[in-house]
């Protein structure tokens, strides 16, 4: 009798249900695309930390890591008593600090440095403690590009995607820093990816994830205050024509639900994750936007002249573009843009003339769970026009440079990979017949070196002077001083005169830093990047040795440091392809 009742007792299983050999081989193509683009991005970051003691600390990074050992000590009042923690009078004095960008990757750089700094001494440097996090942002931009256009164009697509992503010196310069520009252009591709992911699947799951990200989005820079101009046109473009007929049918707007989650999780997230925000939230809330919407106007030299306000010159951002960026990549980019704009701009036509016919256009004519391929094409050029767009204003700022508009970069990229793709298909059709068997992958293989062989150097080649370097399309290094393009800011050169310092500098010598930030020259010092007796000061009147980071508007400082030091040519001229960087005058005795 027991036995049956135990038998009574047991639960009836649910057979799993028996996947084709379709669902089967989508499986294995998804799992094989995830470990081919975390591959590419744990590669890439690989590459930034062998590369990352070399390169010193700019200006940002200085506050940053400052900030980020502030914060550090809040998260340890955290893990040891989380009631104190939670009270205003631990978080506002520490929270205060460095409070006009989001609190997400200062507070990834603090437990960073927590853990993989102090606790677990995998870095020997605090700085690659800092500095790891981005690093790991730059791994998964490469990651979701890579995704991206695997699932929207090709394998091929998405690799040659992830490759002229990761070989930009601009990207590759800005990867290596504890700041957010990369951390921003990595958040924007995942969060636009999650949008186009839910689009496909739907379901609230889905939509819900891309309530997440859009709020990590917010948490991790002010540009995702954009990504509306990006999801609100796309969603009317795909949806346009269901939403009009249901308000006309029930007088009710129906909204994605994506966009729903954003709206509703997405602030909610940005306010959660920081601290600051917690107490007086709606005041602080408007000194940030105060901060950045008034935010000061830095200099910056283009084209042989300073800008020390607005307006901004209209060609900064086209000219830059073509300067920094590999050229083989934006021939690529065009190679794959025109395709894609011309097939969708016929689509428009077509909808256009059906609409005045009075038919019903449709551009969502994707079954459920895939894509309509000109609807990702619209999004990629939304993504791609948002952020360019803004630098074709006269009042927006520029004295960023390239890193401004860094989210615009994972876009360009997709594109070109669908150029390479166009091109590796173009060189299969005409070498048909003559390749077989095993020869015929050596075409892409081709292609591809071709195309990437030449960035990988010209990125390889400008560090650590990312900042100075040049595609060789306008001069490289050299060309782009002559035209008057910047040299470099935020005085982060100074760690490469380490070796001039250390054979002729004597004990306890006094360096004016110039344009090094206080915080950065101090961590340098205190990591061994620079003697540890050098004793920096902030004049040159005060100084034995006096360096000057060639900007076009600090000719002014080489005058005085002439009188200063009484001396009227540099002791020593660092120099990267032959163009002056960082110069160095020593006191006449």
């Amino acid at each position: 009798m027991s036995d049956a009742k135990d038998k009574k007792a047991e639960p009836a299983k649910t057979p799993e249900p028996t996947l084709t050999p379709e669902q089967l081989a989508a499986r294995r193509r998804e799992r094989e695309d995830h470990a081919l683009g975390l591959g590419l991005g744990g590669v890439y970051v690989g590459w930034l930390l062998a590369t990352a003691r070399s390169l010193g600390f700019c200006r940002d990074e200085g506050f940053y890591f400052s900030a980020a050992s502030s914060y550090a000590q809040w998260f340890e009042l955290l893990f040891s008593s989380p009631g104190k923690a939670m009270q205003r009078a631990a978080i506002d004095p520490i929270w205060s600090a460095n409070h006009e960008h989001p609190s997400l990757m200062k507070s990834l750089f603090a437990l960073s440095y927590m853990f993989l700094g102090q606790k677990w001494k995998v870095f020997d440097d605090a700085s690659t403690a800092y500095r790891f996090p981005s690093m790991l942002m730059m791994g998964m931009a490469i990651y979701v590009t890579y995704l991206f256009g695997a699932r929207a164009y090709s394998r091929r697509a998405g690799v040659g995607a992830a490759l002229a992503l990761a070989l930009m010196p601009r990207v590759f310069y800005h990867a290596h820093l504890a700041c957010f520009d990369v951390p921003i252009m990595a958040m924007w591709t995942a969060c636009i990816y999650s949008y186009w992911r839910a689009e496909a699947k739907g379901g609230l799951g889905a939509a819900v994830l891309a309530g997440v990200m859009y709020g990590l989005t917010l948490e991790t820079k002010h540009n995702a205050w954009m990504l509306p101009a990006v999801f609100v046109p796309h969603a009317l473009l795909v949806h346009g024509r269901a939403i009009s007929r249901h308000a006309s049918r029930t007088g009710r707007i129906p909204i994605p639900a994506s966009l729903v989650m954003m709206v509703a999780i997405g602030p909610a997230v940005f306010v959660a994750l920081w601290p600051w925000l917690w107490n007086d939230t709606l005041p602080r809330v408007q000194e940030y936007v105060n901060f950045h919407v008034n935010h000061e106007y830095y200099n910056i030299e283009f084209l042989g002249q300073t800008y020390f306000g607005p307006p901004s010159p209209k060609s900064y951002m086209p000219v830059m573009i073509a300067a920094t960026v590999p050229t083989v990549t934006l021939v690529l980019f065009a190679v794959g843009f025109v395709g894609r704009a011309t097939a969708l701009a016929k689509r428009g036509v077509a909808a256009a003339m059906a609409f005045f016919e009075r038919a019903v256009p449709s551009w969502a004519k994707a079954e459920p769970g895939t894509h309509d391929r000109l609807q990702t094409d619209a999004l990629f050029m939304l993504s791609l026009a948002v952020p360019l767009s803004v630098f074709l204003l006269p009042r927006t700022p520029i004295f960023g440079g390239t890193k401004h508009w860094i989210t615009a970069y994972p876009f360009i990229a997709l594109f070109a990979g669908r150029g390479v793709d166009v091109v590796v298909t173009a060189a299969e059709r005409a070498l048909a017949g003559k390749l077989e068997g095993a020869r015929r992958p050596l075409v892409a293989v081709a292609v591809f070196a071709a195309c990437f062989l030449a960035p990988l150097d010209v990125t390889a080649h400008s560090h650590p002077f990312g900042l100075s370097a040049y595609v060789p399309f306008v001069g490289g290094t050299a060309g782009g001083a002559d035209l008057g393009l910047n040299r470099q800011f935020w005085g982060f050169t100074t760690q490469s005169l380490a070796a001039y310092f250390q054979d002729e500098a004597p004990p306890g010598a006094r360096v004016y830093i110039m344009d090094t930030s206080w915080p950065a020259w101090n961590r340098m010092v205190s990591e061994g990047r620079l003697r540890p007796d050098l004793r920096g000061v902030g004049s040159p009147s005060e100084a034995d040795y006096a360096i000057v980071h060639h900007e076009q508007h600090m000719n002014e400082v080489d005058y005085n440091i002439w009188v200063e030091l009484g001396r009227p040519a540099p002791h020593y001229v660092l120099t990267h392809d032959g163009v002056p960087i960082i110069s160095v005058y020593k006191r006449a005795r």
